[in-house]
């Protein structure tokens, strides 16, 4: 589980936008570009290489 206080300072590495953590999926989700981010050993990888597309559906289901 990633600390609070880093989620509230972690932006897109892309549009600048919030992200939403998935804590079931182990990633961080930027809605703007729907990209997700993953979480690796408790350390977020903000790379745009290592994020995967989202698509409508499964942005839909994101809260």
């Amino acid at each position: 589980m990633l600390d609070q206080n880093l989620l509230e300072i972690l932006a897109c590495p892309i549009c600048k936008g919030k992200l939403i953590y998935r804590k079931e999926a182990d990633e961080l989700v930027c809605r703007g570009d729907r990209m997700a981010f993953p979480i690796r050993n408790g350390i977020p990888v903000m790379l745009e290489e290592q994020a995967r597309d989202v698509s409508e559906e499964e942005l839909a289901e994101i809260k």
